[in-house]
């Protein structure tokens, strides 16, 4: 597939304009600092993406202030009371070191335990911490994909959980590849469970068009709560690129 990338800029707003393969326009406002991202066939000229931009500003401008208003975590240094976010809650850790395979378990009373080994950096107790949520959400997902899959009439190929730095999932249509975003374990399992069904939906419908919303409205009636939980919840520190 062909494609090329132009900057745009259209009343103030900095438009990141993707030009490839595809027969419909897709505007979207990227986390977590409301880049304008604009995907449109290879032969749409700039001043008809320019209009497509302009039609939308009110639209682009409301989520870029949802996004600058919602909370954002401090870069985690994985040391004793630090906060940190699983299953939609809030847990202080507690670090312990010991000979012993690096781990994190709940401890109860609100708190993570991580066990690392004697000097470990913080490296390791990232990549410890980012293992537990790996485990937690291809678990979660194993347990709901089933039933959903299910109800939709859809047959996903695979399903995998990565870090992802745009987006909280994505469908290959082509392959039935399915990804969902490691930070889905620190949120609510309704909204981990709304990007699984959106995500899903995708294998019947490519495009975020009047079909899509169909088709989450007869499954997950509540899906748009759920999304708006999802956009207020804290970001990660970590700087998501496009």
């Amino acid at each position: 597939m062909s494609i090329s990338r132009t900057k745009l800029s259209v009343s103030g707003i900095d438009v990141d304009l993707i030009r490839k393969d595809v027969k419909n326009i897709h505007l979207s406002v990227c986390p977590p600092d409301g880049l304008v991202k604009l995907t449109a066939p290879s032969k749409l000229s700039d001043d008809n993406a320019r209009l497509a931009v302009i039609q939308k500003l009110r639209w682009i401008r409301n989520k870029q202030a949802d996004f600058q208003q919602q909370q954002r975590q401090s870069k985690r240094q994985f040391v004793d009371g630090e906060s940190h976010y699983f299953d939609g809650e809030r847990y202080l850790l507690e670090v312990r070191e010991e000979q012993a395979k690096p781990t994190v378990q709940i401890a109860g009373n609100g708190r993570l335990r991580m066990t690392v080994r004697p000097g470990s950096n913080l490296a390791t107790k990232s990549s410890t911490m980012a293992e537990f949520y790996r485990a937690h959400l291809k678990r979660f997902v194993s347990g709901h994909v089933d039933d959903w899959a299910a109800r939709l009439g859809v047959e996903p190929k695979e399903i995998r959980v990565q870090k992802m730095k745009t987006r909280w999932g994505s469908c290959n249509t082509a392959t039935g590849r399915i990804l969902l975003n490691l930070e889905l374990a620190k949120k609510p399992r309704t909204c981990a469970e709304y990007i699984l069904v959106h995500e899903l939906v995708h294998l019947l419908e490519r495009c975020h068009n009047e079909r899509f919303v169909a088709h989450m409205d007869r499954v997950m009636a509540d899906w748009r709560h759920r999304r708006d939980v999802l956009r207020s919840l804290p970001l990660a520190y970590e700087t998501w690129a496009y």
